[in-house]
């Protein structure tokens, strides 16, 4: 099977809350909080509100009913007849396992602090000498697949051999190995499976290595339909404590309604709600970590990490938290034509929050990309660094990758981030009301555009329906940011831009306010443009211009208290170094600010009424 706008800001206190975490890039309290993220290590307890309990093991047995520790069940019974309410807790060890089903609002945790482990693979022991460096193994778990029927093969596969889309994995001594079109193209890197005869080849001598294939799509998997005679209670998940590694397609597969077309939102999203990811490590997918519908789920404190098209995938979800999570490394097979995401936010959710996040280490992908009729999302206090590679993509709007990316949506607030070293820090593009506020991007731009694409006629159909309409792509604002470049890319800091044809067509700016920002160059850009401006139809389309003045004396209503810094060899930040991007007391534009609006007071920690600021930190913030 293949898985493939003004804030409401009570609704948004109403879910944002606080946690420690693992991973410390600096103390802090302000935003972002530096940490630690990811998977906390605890020592589980039963919870007080348990119906039944089942203690299970990777040596469970059949006959056991694993009503206490020493006599564990296997998982796979328990799993299948567990009911809502019901704990089943996992002795540590390893659990070959997969595809297990339930339509039940069950949790599953650790003993105390025993670390079970799901894994999608079997052991592959069994090899013969097939040439010259060449070895083999039957194999009749295998998972074939192919692209998305939107896929462009005649633009693509110059880039993306098809082999590249079937699902199985390989791993030698848990080193994830590519894919090869034929034997010829084996080295100790990359494996190849002959489909037809279930036969897997290897670069690799398997002598006194331990090789894992593929034999299971998914982990765990919550149907929205009656299974075993059961209806589903339409009660989410609870997992924690647990790592899903190696499976061929997703490790967490919670299903719902699927809008197709622009829809109601009270008709999708009830199927299933309040699923809880926490504690969690999830890697090594063939596709995607987890694959989640239903409405009010968290997703706290986990690491996503080595997947491939997407690490989390939100489908029609609303009023859903991530917050304090690691998300790295997605893309790992290099795919090109299928805009991968180490978070997409797909098709029409709601008040979605990415509060306090970790998404570092994503060469080949975007970062948290809110994608298709989204309404009201918060993205706050998230450090974002290493997304894309300058070369990411051949695209003409996706060119480069993109820390924060909100696309054919509306309404959203982005604040008190650090962008750190991404192609685009953020880009708005076809959406409305996006508020940016209090951000830091050091070596990333910003970018808002708008381009021509509707549904009518258009390669996806009717995904722009979901978005404003072509003359509503406007009313965002960009205030109070701290844009730093210390390498010598002589590109804009900020793009505001629009293909050429709307030029003479709309007659509403992008922008609604864009004033008290600070840019700063740390060499001498002489006359290389810091703003790209595309306009209504004047003496031109677009613009380019060195310095906010410029855009001032074009646009009265913009620009006029903000700073460019050109040739700045002091410090910015107290301690970049170090990763500590608090602004240093002497920088001359520390006070450029301007108080934040009532809205933002109380979303973003340690800021004050009246209070001014530039950029991620508060001044005197610790």
């Amino acid at each position: 099977m293949k898985i493939k706008g003004q804030i409401q800001v009570k609704q948004r206190l109403l879910i944002l809350s606080g946690m420690l975490t693992v991973i410390n890039i600096y103390c802090a309290t302000a935003q972002p909080s530096g940490g630690p993220y990811g998977p906390l290590h605890k020592t589980y307890s039963v919870p007080e509100d348990a119906g039944r309990v089942f203690y299970v093991s990777p040596e469970g047995k059949e006959e056991n009913s694993g009503s206490v520790p020493e006599q564990p069940a296997k998982l796979e019974m328990v799993v299948s007849k567990a009911e809502t309410g019901d704990v089943i807790i996992l002795r540590g060890g390893v659990y070959r396992t997969g595809d297990l089903l339930f339509n039940q609002g069950i949790t599953l945790q650790p003993y105390r602090d025993e670390k079970p482990v799901l894994k999608g693979t079997y052991i592959a022991d069994e090899w013969q000498k097939a040439g010259r460096n060449i070895w083999v193994t039957s194999w009749d778990r295998l998972f074939p697949g192919g692209p998305e029927d939107w896929w462009r093969r005649e633009w693509e596969e110059r880039f993306t051999p098809l082999h590249r889309f079937n699902d199985d994995m390989v791993f030698v001594d848990g080193r994830f190995l590519q894919s090869a079109g034929d034997t010829s193209s084996l080295d100790t890197n990359t494996f190849f499976v002959d489909y037809r005869n279930k036969l897997v080849f290897i670069g690799t001598d398997p002598a006194d290595r331990l090789v894992e294939i593929t034999a299971f799509n998914v982990a765990v998997h919550r149907i929205y339909g009656e299974l075993n005679g059961n209806p589903s209670d339409s009660i989410g998940p609870v997992i924690r404590g647990i790592t899903f590694t190696q499976y061929a397609d997703t490790a967490i597969l919670i299903e719902g309604t699927y809008p197709e077309g622009l829809t109601d939102e009270a008709l999708y999203g009830n199927d299933v709600r309040g699923t809880l990811l926490e504690n969690c490590e999830i890697s090594w997918c063939s596709r995607i970590g987890a694959y989640l519908m239903g409405d009010s789920l968290t997703i706290r404190n986990c690491r996503v990490s080595n997947t491939s098209t997407e690490g989390i995938y939100l489908v029609g979800v609303s009023d859903a938290l991530l917050e304090k999570n690691i998300i790295s490394m997605n893309n790992i097979e290099f795919l090109t034509g299928y805009f991968p995401a180490g978070v997409k936010i797909f098709n029409q959710c709601y008040r979605i929050t990415c509060r306090d996040n970790l998404v570092t280490d994503l060469p080949n992908s975007n970062g948290i990309w809110y994608d298709v009729g989204n309404v009201d999302g918060v993205f706050i206090n998230n450090r974002v660094e290493n997304v894309g590679s300058s070369q990411s993509g051949r695209y003409s709007v996706y060119k480069y990758m993109s820390g924060f990316f909100f696309e054919i949506s509306k309404g959203a607030i982005c604040a008190g981030n650090v962008f750190l070293n991404c192609d685009n820090g953020s880009f708005v593009l076809n959406s409305s009301d996006v508020e940016l506020y209090q951000n830091t991007y050091i070596n990333s731009k910003v970018v808002f555009g708008r381009t021509d694409r509707v549904a009518a006629g258009d390669h996806f159909g009717w995904h722009a329906s979901t978005g404003p309409g072509l003359d509503e792509r406007d009313g965002h604002k960009f205030v109070n940011n701290l844009v730093v470049r210390n390498d010598s890319m002589d590109h804009p800091l900020l793009e505001v831009w629009q293909l050429p044809g709307l030029c003479d067509t709309l007659t509403t700016l992008q922008m609604s306010r864009l004033d008290y920002n600070v840019y700063v160059r740390q060499w001498d850009s002489g006359n290389n443009p810091l703003i790209q401006w595309s306009t209504v139809k004047m003496d031109s389309c677009n613009y380019f211009f060195s310095n906010p003045a410029e855009l001032h004396d074009l646009n009265p209503q913009f620009g006029a208290n903000s700073w460019f810094l050109n040739d700045y060899r002091k410090p910015v930040f107290l301690d970049a170094e170090h990763n500590n991007f608090r602004i240093d007391p002497d920088f001359p534009a520390i006070s450029a600010g301007i108080s934040l609006p009532d809205e933002l007071i109380g979303i973003l920690p340690d800021t004050e009424e009246g209070e001014t600021y530039i950029g991620a930190y508060p001044q005197g913030s610790e």
